[in-house]
């Protein structure tokens, strides 16, 4: 299983990203770093690591691995998260960044739970969602999900176990049609076939 963990912060992708995209789509993307990094701050993730890791690690899955161009397509991938987790808002996001990076970025923000709600029936919910999704936001949500199953050894065994089933009952028949990512995928859950 090939694994994209090399982009840790933004001087070490930006000259990897220019070799291999013009230099307007490099702008872009890098306005939208600056962007997340301002409200992501000083966030990190459940490992401790900043926040601003997996933004730039679905960034290089999409270029390195799959081999997407599209800047608006990158763009929302590096905002995936800036709705769901900080105080930012899709208008936000669409006065920035124009409304197909709005509303891809829409699509990928998992809505909150009300109240007494089931967090995983939400959760779940949302995913099956995702099948209804344009492509371009299914692209954002494969390079998202990608880089947190790549460490998923990292977690409980309970959370591994169940982040695994949403995976492969969510997530893979998204990727079983799309080439690069269906290839990805089957090797993926072929090395944590263990969890199943």
């Amino acid at each position: 299983m090939e694994v994209f963990t090399n982009w840790h912060t933004w001087p070490q992708a930006a000259p990897q990203l220019r070799r291999a995209l013009p230099a307007a789509t490099c702008d872009k993307v890098a306005g939208a770093v600056t962007f997340a990094q301002r409200f992501h701050g000083d966030q990190k993730r459940p490992t401790g690591a900043p926040y601003v890791e997996h933004l730039l690690e679905a960034l290089e899955i999409l270029v390195s691995g799959a081999g997407v161009t599209d800047p608006d397509v990158l763009c929302a991938a590096v905002l995936h998260d800036v709705v769901e987790d900080t105080p930012c808002t899709i208008a936000g996001v669409r006065e920035a960044f124009g409304d197909r990076v709005a509303d891809m970025v829409a699509w990928v923000t998992k809505p909150d739970a009300a109240d007494g709600a089931d967090k995983k029936a939400v959760k779940e919910a949302y995913l099956a969602r995702l099948a209804d999704a344009p492509e371009d936001a299914i692209l954002v949500k494969l390079a998202d999900r990608a880089s947190n199953v790549q460490t998923l050894r990292n977690l409980s065994l309970p959370k591994q176990r169940e982040y695994f089933a949403q995976t492969r009952d969510y997530i893979l028949p998204l990727a079983a049609s799309r080439g690069w990512w269906a290839v990805w995928y089957a090797s993926w859950e072929e090395a944590h076939r263990d969890l199943a």
